[in-house]
């Protein structure tokens, strides 16, 4: 039971097991502006029994997230943090995206790309496709992670959601990722904005945060490799006033991948998205009609 060596595996009972925490923007600055990072969760419980060793888990983490999108309540922004590791459940697939070679009684479904891939809304793969487990798990046990952490955090998420839409007229959800050096190779872009080519916001959320990204004399793409995942194909409806932007930063601008920790760039990266945030935050109060 739990990892090989070094393990990440929490078995205090003590320990917080809430599926997110939500930071409130704070007045004056409230408005319909939703941050939400549902990859940065570290705290994985001991049912994981997982085979794998830290590194190996901790591999898909989009590491620190939370901390450099801490900034989002002064300008603003609603944030909604995950805790649960990405590795135990993914909070960016359909629920419904289960892996029949790694659940047993896995129902009849028709698989995604991704799942076949290895990584469903239960990975079966680490980020370097090494095996999680072992054993297959049970359906009772798949469901009983959906219904501890994903279920409760896309029931905020959409609560969020309708209550920014209802409020404000209009909702604005960003969702925050980061991605490994290797995905876009050494010479690649710095940011990835998703936008679902142009269909899950408004075109100016798209133009504004390329702007300000640009601004930090980052190299920005635009959705390729990374489109928006299911946070952004689920509630990008801009037709209803509900807009969502996925963004990717390059790790290699803050993180040390192989010893899991900041790396020299983390200061500037940081002082930068701060930047980015705060200048968002303007423009949507502005957008708004609120200042």
């Amino acid at each position: 039971m739990a990892f090989n060596s070094s393990p990440v595996v929490d078995t205090d009972p003590d320990a917080p097991h809430v599926a997110f925490e939500i930071r409130q923007a704070r007045p004056p600055a409230a408005s319909g502006l939703i941050f939400a990072s549902p990859h940065s969760g570290n705290f994985y419980p001991a049912d994981m029994d997982c085979a794998a060793d830290r590194a190996t888990v901790r591999s898909v983490e989009d590491a620190a997230m939370d901390q450099l999108i801490a900034s989002g309540p002064d300008h603003g922004a609603t944030l909604l943090i995950a805790r649960y590791g990405r590795a135990y459940v993914d909070l960016n697939r359909a629920e419904t995206d289960l892996d029949p070679a790694l659940i047993g009684d896995c129902p009849s479904l028709e698989p995604s790309p991704k799942t076949l891939a290895g990584y469903g809304v239960l990975h079966r793969l680490a980020g370097d496709r090494q095996p999680l487990y072992q054993r297959r798990l049970t359906l009772a046990e798949a469901n009983g992670r959906l219904d501890r952490v994903y279920r409760p955090y896309h029931d905020a998420l959409a609560g969020l959601m309708t209550q920014a839409k209802d409020q404000y007229g209009q909702a604005l959800l960003i969702d925050w990722h980061s991605m490994p050096q290797r995905a876009t190779g050494a010479n690649g872009p710095d940011i990835i904005l998703g936008d679902r080519h142009g269909t899950s916001c408004d075109v100016f959320w798209t133009r504004t945060l390329r702007a300000l990204c640009e601004a930090q004399r980052w190299r920005v793409g635009l959705n390729r490799p990374y489109a928006g995942g299911y946070a952004t194909q689920k509630w990008g409806h801009p037709e209803e006033g509900l807009h969502a932007l996925q963004i990717e930063v390059n790790r290699r601008l803050y993180w040390d991948e192989i010893n899991h920790q900041p790396a020299i760039g983390w200061k500037r990266c940081h002082s930068a998205l701060k930047r980015v945030i705060a200048e968002l935050g303007h423009i949507h109060a502005q957008r708004l009609g609120r200042e």
